[in-house]
């Protein structure tokens, strides 16, 4: 079993900044790609960013140039710098890792004012 903790989420303005913070706990050995996915009220849950265990990774066209996602293998922390915020960001955040099956952290809320 793999637990995850998000941390870092809150009320920013557009244009601002936040970092999200997700530590695994748990079977972490050979854990594979780490990311976060978010929610919007009334949509579906979506890919913001995904990092492998070799440090590729992957965006949603939605956050390219705007967000970060970073991996400390040494703390089993996976990090999202966002950057040039929107309201449209507005969402629940949720740490994602992949070890045999997916695993889910409770979510974060990040809520962008315009």
């Amino acid at each position: 079993q793999v637990q995850l903790g998000e941390s870092g989420g809150g009320l920013v303005q557009a244009g601002g900044s936040l970092r999200l913070s997700c530590a695994a706990s748990g079977s972490i050995f050979s854990i594979n790609a780490m990311g976060w996915y978010r929610q919007a009220p009334g949509k579906q849950r979506e890919l913001v960013a995904l990092i492998g265990s070799g440090g590729n990774t992957n965006y949603a066209d939605s956050v390219k140039g705007r967000f970060t996602i970073s991996r400390d293998n040494a703390k089993n922390t996976v990090y999202l710098q966002m950057n040039s915020l929107k309201p449209e960001d507005t969402a629940v955040y949720y740490c994602y890792a992949l070890k045999g099956r997916p695993y889910w952290g409770q979510g974060t809320q990040v809520t962008v004012s315009a």
